[in-house]
């Protein structure tokens, strides 16, 4: 059996957002179960987003601590940001957000991996990219607002990250689940292997 997931649409009977907002909204659906009774299903409708893993050659992985409001938590997270534009080339955007959020920019980029953060409520598809071969980047510094004005910027080794997340002190999804990935990936087929950088991504479709 191929372990795989697959694209499936069930019927829905009615749609309807009861909240849009500047980014996000809220949808309320009902769907048609397999019994053929009708459930309601509530979900936030996410533009979708991406993660930079930003490795250096001292095997750091370049983080940033910021305010998560909904969490009430300065979290240890990697760039990332959302895809603000429909069709928007994923690796551009990862392009930006390391550039605005690190002014760092990076010669050698890979799909590390793609996820949906929160499947059960949110249809947010998150690509999290690997970039090397890391360098200062020309030009003035992103002027930050909001809760990116109050950011901190580190470098931090691996396996410093792995331990903070099996031991329960990290817990930010793409930091998680891109240095996770990172470790596979190394003891796998090795970071060469990595899908390329403007790979297919059939959850939010672009033009390369």
């Amino acid at each position: 059996m191929t372990i795989k997931d697959t694209a499936e649409e069930w019927e829905v009977r009615a749609s309807e957002n009861p909240f849009v907002g500047n980014k996000t909204s809220v949808r309320t659906d009902d769907v048609v179960m397999p019994d053929g009774t009708v459930a309601r299903r509530d979900y936030q409708v996410h533009p979708g987003s991406v993660a930079v893993l930003a490795l250096d050659d001292r095997d750091r992985v370049l983080v940033i601590r910021q305010y998560r409001h909904p969490v009430r938590q300065k979290l240890w997270e990697i760039p990332a940001g959302l895809l603000d534009v429909p069709g928007e080339n994923p690796l551009r955007a990862a392009q930006r957000e390391l550039y605005e959020e690190a002014h760092v920019k990076a010669e050698d980029w890979r799909v590390l991996t793609d996820v949906y953060t929160t499947p059960g409520g949110c249809d947010e598809a998150v690509r999290i990219f690997l970039a090397r071969d890391l360098s200062e980047a020309d030009g003035q510094r992103f002027e930050v607002e909001d809760e990116e004005a109050d950011m901190e910027l580190a470098r931090v080794p691996v396996q410093e990250l792995v331990s903070g997340v099996l031991g329960g002190d990290l817990h930010n999804n793409c930091l998680v689940v891109g240095v996770l990935s990172l470790v596979a990936a190394r003891n796998g087929d090795g970071l060469d292997a990595l899908r390329p950088a403007e790979a297919p991504w059939p959850a939010r479709p672009f033009e390369a």
